[in-house]
Formats: C-alpha cells, sequence, structure tokens
C-alpha cells in the first residue's frame, strides 16, 4: 500500500514540474514577442523622415525624354527650335517673371504664367496643353510642392512634366522635390545652356510648327483650303457655308472630348469622334487637321508607347487654327 501511494505521488509531482515548464515557456515566447514589437516602434520612431516620405508621381508614368545632344555654348537666338511649344512658369516674383519672358520673347515660345500655387492649378483646370511646367517651389497661397502633389494624384496631367525652379541646391532640398513629384531641378538664376537642355529633353520635337517666309501669306491655304471645300461642294459657297458652320457646332470643342475620353482610357469613343473629324476635314477641305485626326487616331489604339501626347498636341493646335480660319473665311466679303 505504501508503495503504491509513493507512486501515485511520484506521478502527481510529474505533471506539476511539466506544467510549470510549460508556464515558463509561454511566458519566454509572450516577453520575446514584446520585446519584438517594441523594437520595431523604436526603429520607426528613430527612422529619417525623409525615408518615410514616397514619391507621389504614379509609377505607372513613363513620360518619353529626348537623350541630350551636344551642343556650342547656347545663345538667345538658339531658342527658335521650340517655336509652338506651349510652356507654364508658376513664378510670383515679378522680375523672374520678366527674366524668363524676356530671354524666350523672340523664341516663338508660348508662354502663360501664374504669379503663385493656386493660379497654377486653376490655369491647367482650363487649359492643360502644356509641354512643361516650370514651378518655383516658394510661392504664397499655395506653394510649389502642394501645387505639384495636387497635379500628380490627377491622371489627367500625366502627361505633364514639372521642373523646379529655385535657388535651393542641397541635397536635401533636392530630394524633397522630387518625392513631391518634381522630375527636375532649375537653379536660380536661370542659365540659358541649362534651360535650353530642359526644353530640350521634355519636349518632343513636333511642338515646332516653323512656317519659311516665303509661306507666311499662304498660311490660310494651308490651314484651310476654301477652293478644295467649295469643288467638293459643287461650287456652292451656301452650301459650303453650311458645312463650315456643321463642323463648328460640333467639332470646336472637340480636343477637350478627345482628352476626357482618354484619360478614362475611352479609345472607343475617342476613335468614332476621330475617323468622324478626318472625313469632314478632307470634305472642307482641313487636310492637316486630317492628318493630325488620323494620326491621332492610330496612336491611342497603342497608348503604352504615350505618342498619343504629343499627337494630341498636335490635333489641338491644327484644330484651333482651322476654326480660326473657318471665322476668317465666314467673315470675308
Amino acid at each position: 500500500m505504501e508503495i503504491l501511494i509513493n507512486k501515485y505521488y511520484l506521478e502527481f509531482i510529474a505533471l506539476i514540474i511539466i506544467a510549470l515548464l510549460i508556464i515558463v515557456f509561454i511566458f519566454i515566447k509572450t516577453s520575446q514577442k514584446k520585446e519584438s514589437e517594441a523594437a520595431k516602434e523604436i526603429e520607426a520612431k528613430e527612422e529619417p523622415k525623409e525615408q518615410l516620405q514616397k514619391p507621389v508621381t504614379p509609377k505607372s508614368i513613363n513620360r518619353k525624354k529626348r537623350d541630350l545632344l551636344a551642343h556650342d555654348k547656347i545663345t538667345k537666338d538658339d531658342f527658335a527650335v521650340f517655336k509652338g511649344t506651349r510652356i507654364l512658369i508658376a513664378e510670383d516674383n515679378i522680375i523672374n517673371q520678366k527674366v524668363i519672358t524676356g530671354l524666350l520673347s523672340t523664341s516663338g515660345i508660348d508662354i502663360t504664367i501664374a504669379n503663385d500655387g493656386q493660379e497654377t492649378l486653376d490655369i491647367l483646370q482650363n487649359d492643360n496643353d502644356f509641354s512643361v511646367i516650370f514651378m518655383d517651389v516658394h510661392m504664397p497661397i499655395v506653394d510649389g510642392f502642394e501645387a505639384t502633389r495636387v497635379i500628380r494624384k490627377n491622371p489627367k496631367y500625366d502627361h505633364l512634366p514639372i521642373v523646379a525652379l529655385s535657388g535651393d541646391t542641397a541635397t536635401d532640398d533636392v530630394r524633397n522635390m522630387l518625392n513631391a513629384g518634381i522630375e527636375a531641378h532649375l537653379e536660380k538664376p536661370l542659365k540659358m545652356d541649362a534651360l535650353y537642355d530642359i526644353l530640350y529633353i521634355y519636349t518632343t520635337g513636333y511642338e515646332s510648327q516653323k512656317i519659311p517666309k516665303t509661306n507666311q501669306e499662304s498660311l490660310f491655304v494651308s490651314e484651310l483650303n476654301s477652293n478644295k471645300g467649295l469643288e467638293i461642294c459643287a461650287g456652292d459657297r451656301e452650301f459650303y457655308l453650311e458645312i463650315l458652320d456643321d463642323f463648328m457646332s460640333k467639332y470646336a470643342d472637340s480636343a477637350t472630348t478627345l482628352q476626357e475620353h482618354i484619360n478614362v482610357t475611352n479609345s472607343v469613343d475617342a476613335d468614332k469622334i476621330l475617323l468622324d473629324i478626318s472625313g469632314v476635314a478632307a470634305n472642307i477641305g482641313a487636310d492637316a487637321l486630317h492628318n493630325a485626326a488620323l494620326g491621332l487616331k492610330n496612336s491611342i489604339a497603342n497608348p503604352s508607347d504615350l505618342t498619343y501626347i504629343s499627337n494630341l498636341k498636335k490635333y489641338k493646335r491644327s484644330l484651333n487654327k482651322v476654326c480660326e480660319e473657318i471665322k476668317k473665311y465666314k467673315s470675308a466679303p
């Protein structure tokens, strides 16, 4: 009997020891987990703020850039190769505005000035057909950093490269610009060679609409060949004017409509509009617009190479010129 009691006693002691070992094991694992989580919290708090900031530029954007070619010292006259380019300059300092506009005054570049970040955003809401935005990062109301972040969040502006205008050249300052969505940095005061290089890299080469001096007076014919349009209408001027009126009412705002379709990847509706316009443009004698519409139609079928961006700009310019010439033709005796 005594032996049996001792046996049960020893088994009971063994169970207690096993239970204690399990409790100790669980306690150790729990402590290790808490220490690990605490270490991660400390590490996160000590991580530099700059490393936590993520660039807001969407990864899907892959704007085409031209490889810069070697060139001699740039002069003011050299900027004429960018004739027809449209740029938006966000700069609040009037003197800086005059310097850059004076530098480009004879180039044929179309310059729009915004006096602060909010004005920049307001301009883009109504017109985003620019090749480059030059953004001063330190402006009143809305600074360049915030304006850039807003622009980068809107897919409608994915085609717009943004270049900083700033006297800040420290590594941290430039990194902050890049993190906001800015792609390049131009140091103030501006240097002609640096400005030329940026314009060359971020434009396509198609913006320039150079017209030989001998053809300046024939612009009307090259944009709207009324003789051809009248011939198609069997010489009936009233009928031709009616067709021109129909074109203006239906297609004068087509560039905006096409931009909206392209922004939401609605290539079916965009394709249909361009097919209609290409046919009508040929009938009224607007061959340049006919070709621009077909070029855009073909490029939106393969949007991944971004050719449609430059083709859309060409289409907008051609459409605006045709509409202007239609107005002139209608008002002529």
